[in-house]
């Protein structure tokens, strides 16, 4: 789904704090950028084809057009249970300060910046905890005294080496440019249902397409066939559960929604030069 961004009184900057219940947004791109920093709350979030846990003191950057949703916990979803997200979440048109950025060497490393988030980037707790303080200060803060501080915390970002890129090296970010509904739908239904059997006939159907017509242009949008993205998005999330170490190969196997341990084991050691259980070793050795 493509999210249209309204900005009051046509400000440069977006700023919301928020405690909920949870995350409730569906999976959805928009052109702004958008920062988002978990104060308080754990689940799992999905950017393009990567799929990873978060909890609390959670800093992510997200660049324009990036498609992305965040889903708490189950615990969040109990009868009777009290729990609540709490966050912020800045968000910045993609044209923000668009000539001084790409012009004036006193702006390179944010120009850097922005560039890497067209993947999506997760910074580490060393550095979530420099900027923390400054985010929350942003919440408080009217007119140009925010620019000037979310420059700072941009600035402070740009510096650091402590983050990890999110989607993967081959991901196209152009590719997920506003194209209607015909893609963001099949894309939500593919991020919820990973886990189970993908038919290509339901896809399709969604997209209004033909199956071979809709192998052709999910191609073109994602760069990768229907099933070599479900298998992406199930090798993600097996590698979550192996690092977790709650349960057997096997039962990552199906859990992250293969159906044959030989054809997991397989998939999976070419996604990521690993059999599961060197994997497992490779992390943990690390």
């Amino acid at each position: 789904m493509h999210e249209h961004i309204d900005f009051p009184g046509r400000s440069a900057i977006k700023v919301k704090k928020r405690e909920e219940p949870g995350f409730t947004y569906p999976w959805h791109f928009h052109s702004e950028y958008e920062l988002l920093y978990v104060i308080d709350g754990t689940g799992t979030s999905y950017v393009a084809d990567s799929i990873q846990p978060f909890n609390s003191g959670d800093l992510v950057l997200l660049g324009s057009n990036l498609p992305h949703f965040w889903k708490n916990d189950e615990s969040y979803e109990l009868v009777g249970s009290q729990k609540k997200v709490k966050y912020v979440v800045i968000q910045f048109p993609d044209d923000f300060f668009h000539d001084q950025i790409s012009k004036y060497p006193e702006f390179r490393l944010i120009a850097d910046l922005l560039e890497r988030s067209n993947r999506g980037i997760r910074f580490q707790p060393k550095v979530v905890a420099q900027v923390s303080n400054l985010i929350l200060e942003i919440t408080d803060l009217k007119g140009f005294e925010r620019i000037i501080e979310l420059m700072k915390v941009l600035q402070m970002l740009a510096e650091t080496n402590e983050y990890e890129l999110l989607a993967g090296e081959f991901y196209q970010p152009e590719k997920f440019e506003i194209d209607g509904d015909r893609l963001t739908s099949v894309m939500h239904y593919i991020n919820i249902n990973y886990q189970h059997t993908i038919k290509l006939e339901k896809v399709a159907e969604m997209a209004h397409l033909h199956p071979s017509a809709f192998c052709r242009f999910f191609k073109e949008k994602t760069g990768k066939s229907l099933l070599g993205y479900v298998n992406d998005m199930r090798i993600s999330y097996a590698c979550k559960l192996i690092i977790e170490h709650k349960q057997t190969i096997s039962q990552v196997c199906f859990e992250a929604g293969f159906n044959n341990l030989s054809n997991f084991n397989r998939i999976f050691k070419k996604h990521t030069g690993f059999t599961p259980t060197e994997y497992y070793r490779q992390f943990n050795k690390n």
